[in-house]
């Protein structure tokens, strides 16, 4: 199956990296940085296998701001890319999105269409979070039902908020009439559900969850 248009515009984008080997996490780049591993053959068989890691700077590069993923192979950078990234690899590609809170997608999409989700670091942020899952599973499946709930009620009072001075384009308003939102919320609890519904965004940024309507703030 041949690669689509999408794909290869991406595939082109990927340039040769500069060598450099991966700097070791530290605690403060927690909710900066995010680094994600698999180990996949190489070599045509006998065991051999190579080590790639994923690097994403949430706060862009410090001369361009623009954010990058990085791709190491056993340690050293290999390549580099514009977000989205499509890295080919051997035996598949290994594909990485962001959203404007966090990491959507990075996943190892082999030949035949399989995918693997990388491994993140455990001291990232996405990594404490997947520990926290595997050891209170009860708790994390609560945290996670009430960052959709969050989400959800941000989304319908963008809706709502949205939908009034839609209805007064004067095109729409003579042909539907002018809607009212019923609502009429004061501005601390606007700031309280927004700054809730941002929450909700960054935990599911932190298991690399994504919606399009929910985690609308997605970006690149």
């Amino acid at each position: 199956m041949g690669l689509s248009w999408n794909d290869r515009r991406l595939e082109r984008r990927v340039k040769p990296g500069d060598g450099k080997p991966l700097k070791p996490f530290r605690w403060w780049q927690m909710t900066r940085r995010s680094l994600l591993s698999i180990a996949l053959p190489v070599g045509g068989g006998g065991g051999l296998s190579a080590t790639y890691t994923v690097e994403v700077k949430h706060g862009g590069d410090p001369e361009s701001g623009v954010v990058r993923a990085r791709l190491y192979r056993d340690g050293l950078c290999e390549a580099e890319s514009k977000l989205p990234a499509r890295f080919p690899v051997p035996g598949g590609t290994i594909e990485v999105r962001r959203s404007e809170v966090g990491m959507r997608r990075c996943h190892f999409v082999a030949d035949d269409g399989s995918e693997t989700r990388l491994v993140p670091d455990p001291r990232s942020a996405e990594g404490r979070r997947m520990n926290f899952a595997r050891e209170h599973p009860g708790a994390s499946a609560l945290i996670g039902a009430v960052s959709v709930v969050l989400l959800l009620i941000g989304v319908g009072l963008n809706l709502l908020q949205a939908a009034q001075p839609i209805s007064e384009i004067p095109a729409i308003a003579e042909s539907l009439g002018t809607f009212e939102s019923p609502l009429r919320l004061p501005v601390w609890l606007n700031v309280t559900l927004g700054f809730g519904a941002a929450l909700g965004a960054t935990e599911r940024a932190m298991r690399m969850r994504y919606h399009w309507l929910l985690d609308s703030g997605a970006g690149t």
